[in-house]
């Protein structure tokens, strides 16, 4: 079938227009590159990127302005596959892709694959058993198919507040992300940087809603793609001489594989595991001797500061001796947690390679070696698969990626979509991998065994603006850099790619651009799905049906900017590292949704009850796993005693035991209790295909 004259037009236009702004975007940098090298300084390099993206985004955001719901949510169901698959791309590729998937690899070495296959893994799940049927079904939320598979206003509800719950945990990271970005391209604190970043986020999904949102991810995904490509082949090109890392990698594994023997053995190296190993035990007998032990710190301080000001010592030294003590904790409760932690911290030091596995070795342990080798082998490698299997779940069950997808004009263009979202996301997932391993190799053979006064000036900077990213301690006072000296965040790994390889700072702060990017296109179409479950499945479809267009976009714009702000404030805490909120977003989408989309897509029996059981089993046995075998969770909600793990699973692969629960239940009480009317059932087929 030939293609219609007006829809050709448009295809058209859109690639003159996305081609002219490829263009324009390579000539910015080369532009920047060479005001740089006259002399701009590195902070209007950054400014500029901001400025000038941001503003871009904001054009499209003003032009695509509209009050129409049809385009407000869907983007008018007229999204061509190819623009839609770069869409989702730039939709899926948040911040834990672009920044964490390098630290990830960077820091678990073979195991960080499990994030690669999961998540790959689960746009097949998405093209297979989502996707295209829920564009046969139209609606524009995941809770309108709950609601009308299952004839029930209270699964639409449940539906709402799945979406909401884990969008807004992946909404956190995103915003969290931001704000760092924003930090590093502008030199404005946190707190600021994150404000100022959040800006651009809602200048597009507040004025146009999906269609603003679509559009403005593709340009995302241009900028970010040759932003994150870019400096990776440059590196390649600098460390091999060829600009294909995939090609080289190999040989570079084998040469940090020798440089990891070196430091397994290196008497310095040996010296600061045994310091890490005594400050945890010192910190072990604090927290033994509580309270007296917060005492008599204080107590210790106190007459350090008065020996230093009584022996006229340096103005240095002695505020550096006063910060210690005003960071002392206050209670007893504080000290212990702070103690704890810092005991958990000094152990993982303690471990060889500073608790990194070796970078080449697939799994802990040994399959031939003694009993406890064996287990540790099993261990590993049962998390490893788990992690891959909640991830591939957790993705097919994104309420903001499965929205894309009501987007395109046909069924038939939803699968080729998912088609072009793994095109345009292998692009970036086949250069991450290599890219860990030549961070790894810069780092092993350049930064480790440098004199710490002689390192470059950018560390200090990624020290000012977060400590957990990027921290020194020189332990064993040499003023040599030694690996368990050096801690370093797998959120910061990418971000400092080209100041670690010496490229151009215009490269940098293309880099910082791209991961913004990346953070600014999810968190738009998760601040958009939030909204639309809170605007349009609650307010319109539950509390008042009779909500005009206008009102009922109204509403949803008002719903965006408090959700956004809320998030805001909540990441402004520095809740936790990027990759961990993300995976718990996972493992409650896996859980919650998924089995109930994929039942109400194929199996008639499934009736409302059985949904609803299967909601709330599979998110309460989620949620209880998470917390029970999270320390910091536990800690952070006042429950007492140790983690406990079922299996020796990990919290993050929670939904492992949440999802099975979750389909037993819907299973059993779907059979215990009336079959679904004929009306579900027969929405259940034409949805398949199956109805007559």
């Amino acid at each position: 079938m030939s293609t219609p004259p007006s829809d050709a037009a448009f295809r058209r236009r859109l690639h003159r227009n996305y081609g002219a702004y490829t263009i324009g975007f390579v000539l910015l940098v080369g532009a920047l590159g060479v005001l740089e090298r006259m002399g701009m300084p590195k902070q209007w390099l950054g400014f500029s990127f901001l400025l000038l993206t941001v503003l871009v985004y904001a054009g499209i955001g003003v032009f695509s302005r509209t009050t129409d719901p049809v385009e407000y949510y869907v983007a008018g169901r007229r999204v061509p596959a190819f623009y839609n698959g770069m869409a989702a791309g730039a939709d899926w590729m948040s911040a834990a892709s672009f920044l964490g998937m390098a630290g990830s690899l960077y820091l678990a070495g073979y195991g960080g694959l499990a994030f690669v296959l999961g998540w790959t893994g689960g746009f097949c799940l998405v093209a297979l058993l989502l996707a295209p049927y829920l564009r046969r079904f139209g609606g524009f939320t995941v809770p309108d198919f709950l609601a009308a598979r299952f004839e029930s206003r209270g699964l639409r509800v449940m539906g709402a507040a799945a979406a909401v719950l884990v969008s807004f945990i992946y909404l956190v990271a995103q915003i969290y992300a931001i704000g760092l970005i924003t930090t590093r391209l502008t030199g404005l604190t946190f707190e600021i940087g994150l404000f100022v970043g959040l800006g651009g986020v809602l200048v597009c999904s507040f004025l146009g809603g999906m269609r603003a949102v679509t559009w403005t991810q593709v340009a995302q995904y241009i900028i970010m793609i040759l932003a994150y490509v870019v400096p990776v082949m440059w590196l390649s090109t600098q460390q091999t001489g060829f600009a294909l890392p995939q090609f080289t990698a190999g040989g570079e594994v084998r040469e940090i594989t020798a440089r990891e023997q070196q430091l397994l053995h290196d008497p310095k190296e040996l010296q600061v595991r045994g310091l890490h190993e005594q400050r945890a035990k010192d910190f072990q007998q604090l927290i033994a001797g509580l309270p007296q032990s917060l005492d008599a710190e204080r107590q210790r301080v106190s007459q350090v500061i008065a020996r230093l000001k009584a022996e006229d010592a340096p103005l240095a030294q002695i505020q550096a001796a006063e910060k210690v003590r005003a960071a002392l904790p206050r209670t007893e409760a504080e000290a212990r947690e702070l103690w704890q932690r810092a005991v958990v911290a000094n152990h993982q030091r303690a471990e060889p390679l500073a608790g990194m596995p070796p970078h080449a070795r697939p799994f802990a342990g040994d399959p031939d070696g003694t009993p406890a080798e064996q287990e540790a082998y099993s261990l590993s490698r049962r998390n490893f698969l788990a992690l891959v299997l909640v991830l591939m779940v957790g993705t097919a069950g994104l309420p903001h990626i499965l929205t894309r997808y009501y987007t395109v004009p046909t069924v038939a263009e939803a699968r080729t979509s998912v088609a072009w979202t793994l095109f345009f996301i292998a692009l970036l997932y086949l250069f991450a991998p290599a890219l860990a391993v030549m961070l790894k190799h810069e780092v092993l053979h350049q930064l480790v065994g440098t004199p710490i006064a002689e390192l470059p000036g950018w560390m200090k900077q990624w020290m000012r603006v977060d400590p957990g990213l990027l921290s020194i301690q020189d332990i064993n006072q040499d003023g040599i850099l030694q690996l368990g000296e050096l801690k370093l965040g797998g959120d910061v790994v990418m971000l400092m790619t080209p100041e670690l390889a010496g490229l151009p700072h215009v490269l940098a702060a293309m880099v910082a651009a791209g991961a913004l990017a990346a953070a600014l296109s999810t968190a738009d179409g998760l601040l958009l799905t939030i909204s639309s479950a809170l605007s349009h499945d609650v307010y319109y479809r539950v509390m008042n049906p009779r909500a005009s267009m206008t009102q009922r976009v109204t509403i949803s714009k008002a719903l965006l900017l408090a959700t956004a702000l809320t998030a805001a404030a909540v990441a402004a805490q520095k809740p936790a590292d990027i990759l961990l909120l993300v995976s718990a977003a996972f493992s409650l989408s896996g859980s919650t949704l998924v089995p109930v989309l994929v039942a109400g897509i194929f199996w008639k029996r499934a009736n409302k009850q059985g949904a609803a059981a299967g909601m709330l089993v599979g998110l309460g046995v989620t949620l209880y796993y998470m917390v029970g075998a999270h320390a910091g969770l536990r800690q952070a909600l006042g429950l007492g005693g140790e983690p406990q793990l079922w299996w020796g699973i990990q919290p993050m692969a929670a939904a492992l035991f949440g999802l099975p629960a979750g389909v037993a239940a819907l299973v059993a009480v779907s059979l215990l209790t009336p079959p679904p009317s004929s009306t579900a059932r027969a929405l259940q087929g034409r949805v398949t295909g199956a109805a007559p």
